[in-house]
């Protein structure tokens, strides 16, 4: 959500900003709006004085015995006056806040300009690519072949979209999701939590996944959501929370269950598991003082880097441009794994700063000191990482010649000690 402060004392500023995502000029509009509340507000309170003044002289006249019914009906007029003004302002309130929700955040200064992911910035490339003798297969070609990877069962059972793992398969998906709390829990300070896959509405308002993306969720018969990433639960549990100093930074941490419907991505990366309705996913959350979220960004990418790192899969950093930053973020790095079978970088975590959007929409605040004013908050978050991405890359960079698939090291104890997975 945007400061409807901010945006009266620079409006200008405020559409150049929003100019960087594309989007038309909308300040004059919104603030129109907002002057007819702010008018109908004094109004109201201008009615409400004088309703007081004719209340104590009509009780002044009723002390003295003289006739207060024409004060009295004055008193009715003003009261049904006084309701209109009422509901203008209410209305125009919920007005100017449709309009605000519905527009993304400002991005920051240092994110460079650009349409699409074609204009995505290289900050840094870290590991080697394997070379092959032979040609590398897709993760789904070497699912399918060793038996352990079956979308037409899932097709059967669910539609497209969705996969059965079998085996030793679904045990590497499970020992990623586990290797991966225990970095963040034990080395990089994130407390997990286990948290709802179903959340109300506000929840998913608080942090932007409504009302501009709900037809990407799930919504069930009884108007609570799926949740598209656990940064929805983990993030809405500081809403409407005014925090001491001292509690900062919070960070949390959650392996859960996704789901989306991917009601943008028609067409795309039909085969396999890269664009799934469900998936499982680390999620990393970060609620910090305003000051500290430059370095709370920089250290959540670095924490989502290390599981690569440690995987030993060659990555790069990507540092996103106007035209491809989220609705919520005001910067974001993604993180994209070489994967030999496609011969293409494909993301597997993003890291984004959000700074006070989020905090805003849930009322998200912190008090400096023992005393004074409360402020909202930053809130970042990140994929620590997206374990069905993760497992792609690892069976891609890790495949052999036999179509057998060698575990990473960081992942041995977590298979029992197997250093391969095969048929």
């Amino acid at each position: 959500m945007h400061d409807l402060r901010a945006l009266r004392a620079d409006p200008a500023g405020f559409d150049t900003a929003l100019a960087r995502r594309g989007i038309a000029p909308v300040a004059a509009a919104v603030l129109a709006r907002d002057e007819v509340r702010r008018r109908a507000l004094t109004d109201l309170q201008e009615l409400q004085s004088r309703r007081n003044a004719l209340s104590k002289q009509a009780g002044q006249a009723r002390r003295d015995g003289t006739d207060s019914s024409a004060l009295d009906a004055e008193s009715v007029s003003l009261k049904g006056e006084m309701d209109r003004l009422q509901q203008e302002a209410a209305a125009e309130d919920a007005a100017v806040r449709v309009a605000l929700a519905e527009l993304p955040n400002r991005l920051d200064e240092e994110v460079p300009d650009g349409r699409d992911e074609a204009d995505n910035v290289v900050v840094h490339e870290r590991g080697l690519r394997r070379n092959f003798e032979f040609t590398p297969k897709q993760h789904y070609e070497l699912g399918e072949a060793l038996g352990l990877m079956d979308f037409a069962a899932a097709s059967k059972l669910s539609g497209s979209r969705f996969v059965v793992l079998r085996g030793a398969l679904a045990r590497l998906e499970r020992a990623l999701g586990q290797f991966m709390l225990d970095l963040h829990t034990e080395e990089h300070g994130y407390v997990e939590h286990a948290v709802p896959l179903l959340v109300n509405e506000a929840a998913m308002y608080g942090t932007d996944k409504l009302p501009k993306f709900a037809d990407q969720s799930f919504c069930t018969t009884d108007g609570r959501w799926l949740i598209p990433t656990a940064e929805v639960p983990l993030t809405s549990l500081v809403a409407d929370e005014i925090l001491a100093a001292g509690s900062l930074p919070i960070r949390v941490t959650a392996l859960s269950a996704c789901f989306r419907s991917e009601a943008g991505a028609a067409g795309r990366d039909t085969r396999g598991m890269l664009r799934q309705h469900q998936f499982m996913k680390v999620e990393l959350v970060s609620v910090v003082e305003p000051d500290h979220s430059d370095a709370e960004h920089e250290r959540m990418t670095r924490a989502a880097e290390t599981v690569l790192e440690r995987l030993d899969l060659p990555y790069r950093r990507m540092l996103l441009c106007a035209g491809d930053t989220g609705f919520g973020a005001a910067r974001t790095y993604d993180l994209e794994a070489w994967l030999p079978g496609q011969q293409a970088w494909r993301e597997v975590s993003s890291c984004s700063n959000t700074r006070d959007f989020q905090a805003r929409r849930m009322n998200a605040r912190w008090r400096p000191g023992a005393s004074g004013p409360a402020e909202f908050v930053h809130t970042l978050n990140g994929s620590g990482i997206a374990v069905g991405r993760a497992m792609i890359a690892v069976m891609e960079n890790y495949q052999r010649a036999d179509g057998r698939i060698d575990v990473p090291v960081a992942l041995q104890p977590y298979l029992g000690g197997a250093s391969i997975i095969g048929a």
